[in-house]
């Protein structure tokens, strides 16, 4: 007699991409501009704020179980980091119609840091909790491909069913054009919603693209969330990581958005601390409650000394806002200095870059690098970009992520002629990563 099985949930997943990138990289050792991590120290400031936590003389209660929506000054914190973010501007996205404004966040409104805030387990765990708590089986939720692989696994996990619509890619990627060139493509987007379509699924900016969802498309996908009657879920983990002279805006501060919008941050990509796996979800009072009961019977609450440090880093963080002093100003003015350089290099190799305008990534264009008709990669099945990217990790010593891992089988034809660059790396990798490019 065979021993039970595992639930049927799990052996239905396809392996993960992570999983297979690190078990290759481990393999052949490439320098890995894959995943999304920088490999330099964090800012001083959060790491100061650390140590606090663990001196001799804080308090006892930050080493203990702490509110299981999220640490109090947190939350506190948070909600004036992003309040002015979610306040409708006219000026930006019109007028507020008569009967929309209700549902508006008003240009006065507070947030309520105990009843429309949640921290969760990174991103991911604010995702998982949302899917939870919104989707009854059989309900469908709009995916922008190419899109965060996770996003999939968890809509199924949940009961839910995925629908993919892909962006429409650039038509000449050897010009120099940035991001903004993927394209929504809107009257397919209406078409793939129905009677049973419960979310709409934004991810701005967006991962592996490098997209900023412009003010018209904002105005367009909250017009069809409104005359559908559909719930958006905004990630927008990258929205302190915006390259001048991109301007991110949330759909949730869009006339008749906030009471149907909740949107998601990380502190692991907003403080570059990616392993403190700290994230929030900020929205109307009844979606946070729901994700709190999935979230109280699953992980219950987060780490309290990392919420209490991220907390202080944020009230340092307040009141240099807008200058050239703040942490976020200083970040992006280095990352997009590093980009430009992983760009340059690039481009003489023969893999055209697409300037991303947010974020850790940079997509850069194969569709002219021939593999060898020697290599066994060249003779699979498999998308371009992912034996291209082996061929890479065997004979070049380079590993980047193929952005096909992030879309379905049906619409990686439109995605396998590139490739993703992590940029957000320490400028010692990134010289090594020149070097390679000069040999290549």
């Amino acid at each position: 007699m065979s021993l039970p099985a595992p639930a049927q949930r799990t052996l239905d997943q396809k392996p993960s991409l992570w999983v297979q990138l690190n078990s290759a990289c481990a393999k052949y050792k490439p320098l890995n501009l894959g995943q999304g991590f920088p490999d330099f120290m964090a800012n001083k400031t959060i790491l100061k704020n650390l140590r606090t936590t663990a001196a001799d003389d804080c308090s006892p209660f930050l080493h203990q179980y702490t509110r299981a929506a999220g640490h109090p000054r947190l939350v506190n914190a948070l909600a004036k980091l992003l309040v002015h973010r979610c306040r409708h501007d006219p000026a930006v996205s019109g007028p507020i119609p008569a009967n929309l404004a209700a549902d508006t966040f008003g240009p006065e409104r507070s947030i309520d840091p105990m009843k429309e805030i949640i921290v969760s387990v990174g991103g991911y765990g604010a995702l998982s909790a949302v899917f939870f708590a919104l989707l009854n089986p059989g309900e469908e939720v709009v995916i922008i491909e190419p899109a965060f692989d996770c996003y999939v696994p968890q809509i199924v996990a949940a009961g839910g069913v995925p629908v993919c619509v892909p962006l429409k890619p650039p038509k000449d990627v050897t010009a120099d054009i940035d991001s903004s060139e993927f394209a929504v493509d809107f009257e397919l987007l209406e078409k793939s919603i129905n009677k049973k379509t419960k979310i709409l699924l934004l991810n701005t900016p967006s991962n592996p693209v490098g997209k900023v969802f412009s003010v018209e498309e904002l105005k367009k996908i909250a017009d069809i969330c409104i005359r559908h009657n559909l719930i958006c879920v905004s990630d927008e983990v990258y929205e302190w990581l915006v390259f001048p002279p991109n301007k991110h805006y949330k759909i949730a501060s869009f006339p008749g958005m906030w009471n149907r919008t909740v949107t998601i941050g990380s502190a692991g990509k907003t403080f570059q601390v990616t392993g403190w796996k700290l994230g929030w979800t900020v929205g109307p009072e009844r979606y946070i409650a729901a994700m709190q009961i999935i979230q109280q019977n699953t992980v219950y609450t987060c780490a309290t000394p990392l919420q209490e440090a991220l907390a202080m880093t944020i009230e340092e963080e307040l009141p240099l806002l807008g200058t050239e002093k703040s942490f976020f100003h200083q970040i992006t003015q280095d990352v997009m200095r590093k980009g430009q350089k992983i760009a340059q290099a690039l481009k003489k190799v023969g893999m055209p870059p697409i300037r991303p305008q947010a974020g850790y990534f940079l997509l850069a264009s194969i569709a002219n690098m021939a593999l060898p008709a020697s290599s066994p990669t060249s003779r699979d099945k498999r998308p371009k970009d992912v034996a291209y990217n082996e061929w890479m990790m065997l004979h070049k010593g380079l590993a980047a992520v193929p952005p096909t891992a992030f879309c379905c089988t049906k619409h990686q034809p439109l995605f396998e002629k590139y490739l993703r660059f992590c940029i957000i790396k320490d400028d010692a990798t990134i010289n090594k990563f020149l070097e390679l490019l000069n040999n290549w």
